[in-house]
């Protein structure tokens, strides 16, 4: 008798299994033609000139978060290409120095679209070249100047840098500039200007002229809510999440995310482990540390923490962060299997955060972003080419297409709109 009923619950597994996996595909097919359909826009994605050449460069699938070929496999269709210079001091020297890093990588992106691989992608100005572009079916670059230091004392060359393609700077990085206060000044209490300089006031305002938009994902509090007082265009923060989930200083706290709102600007939710989850974060790093030091030895690499990173050279920074991506993949690869590993931070920490914003602010405040190439990157979303988990993820919270379509790139496009119709009806 008892051999009926196994055979019995056997039949009822498999067609259980069967609705399972049927019901799943229909769950990818939909994901899939959402992800399709709407635009996706990474706003931060940093680069090294060294992968700009003729012979090694994004045509080519690299050790890099992004390039082409990753793109092209995750459907990520837009991405914000930074020109990021460190702090250094704040002198005629060291402005000049860090002009030179800057001009390198405008020339970077500029001859990868124009020279290196035209029919693949093109440099968009506007919304309507981002969705121009992507109809012709290329893939978009953009460009973000993550830290206004390399401009130095002289304002003009803020209408130069746009005229390159600039369409987001950052008054300030880790360290404060010569136009704002850090984020970092929260390390000591020690504050440069209690916000914005005299210099740093004039920008916002050359900034909104220009048509340019005002990213506050690394400025201080203080400065980031002078820029809102002053700015008569909204203003972004272009890679940052929300502090009330995790208390790191480069994060929005709840008044910071309320003024985005009544701003009309938009927060760009990003994929950066410590910014996301630090209690998962601290274990997986402490976990990890002497694992990806053993690697980095192994190859013949120096291995360090990202708190030591700031102070290392610009070439010891630059060296590191083109190790950094094959390290960290040996490394998590080693671990797979050890059941003591801890957990590391992933696709659901990082829309937890999307969530708790669209909560608190509102669905057309929110979008997303990933600082690849800069540190970022989380298990399901380790580089371009895993860009679809985070739509898949998206639909399995119950997000909508249109939804969807904000978060990806529509709510940041209407900011970009709106800025340079501010810039368009200027009058001094």
């Amino acid at each position: 008798m008892q051999k009926p009923i196994s055979i019995f619950f056997l039949f009822l597994s498999l067609s259980c299994m069967e609705r399972a996996d049927s019901e799943h595909k229909k769950l990818i097919e939909k994901v899939r033609k959402i992800h399709t359909d709407v635009i996706t826009i990474d706003t931060h994605d940093d680069i090294n000139v060294k992968n700009f050449t003729d012979s090694i460069n994004y045509t080519q699938e690299l050790s890099t978060q992004v390039d082409l070929p990753k793109m092209v496999a995750g459907g990520l269709d837009v991405a914000w290409f930074i020109v990021y210079t460190g702090q250094d001091t704040l002198s005629a020297e060291g402005y000049a120095k860090a002009a030179e890093n800057a001009m390198s990588k405008f020339e970077a992106i500029r001859k990868l679209c124009d020279n290196i691989a035209p029919e693949q992608i093109s440099l968009a100005l506007t919304s309507d070249d981002v969705r121009r572009i992507n109809a012709e079916g290329k893939k978009v670059a953009m460009i973000g100047v993550e830290n206004a230091y390399p401009i130095g004392e002289d304002l003009s060359n803020f209408e130069k840098y746009h005229k390159l393609g600039a369409r987001y700077i950052s008054l300030s990085h880790n360290g404060h500039s010569q136009f704002c206060d850090s984020n970092t000044g929260e390390r000591d209490s020690i504050w440069l200007h209690n916000g914005l300089s005299e210099l740093g006031k004039k920008a916002v305002n050359e900034m909104n002229r220009l048509g340019i938009m005002i990213d506050v994902s690394h400025p201080s509090k203080e400065s980031m809510k002078q820029m809102i007082a002053l700015s008569k265009a909204p203003i972004i923060a272009s890679h940052s999440s929300a502090r009330a989930l995790c208390d790191h200083s480069r994060n929005l706290d709840d008044e910071q995310l309320k003024l985005m709102k009544e701003n009309g600007g938009v927060v760009q939710t990003v994929a950066f482990t410590s910014y996301l989850n630090t209690e998962k974060s601290e274990a997986r790093s402490a976990y990890m540390k002497d694992i990806y030091k053993q690697v980095a030895d192994s190859l013949d690499m120096k291995w360090y923490e990202w708190s030591e990173f700031g102070a290392l050279s610009p070439e010891k920074q630059k060296d590191f962060m083109a190790n950094y991506t094959t390290i960290m993949d040996i490394g998590n690869d080693k671990v797979k299997n050890q059941a003591e590993a801890p957990a590391p931070v992933n696709v659901s920490d990082f829309v937890d955060h999307i969530d708790y914003m669209v909560d608190l602010i509102g669905i057309d405040h929110v979008g997303i972003s990933s600082d690849f190439d800069g540190g970022g990157g989380i298990e399901g979303w380790s580089d371009a080419s895993e860009t679809f988990n985070v739509t898949l993820e998206l639909v399995k919270r119950g997000y909508s297409e249109d939804e969807i379509e904000k978060l990806w790139g529509g709510n940041l496009l209407r900011v970009l709109d709106k800025v340079q119709e501010v810039a368009a009806n200027w009058e001094d």
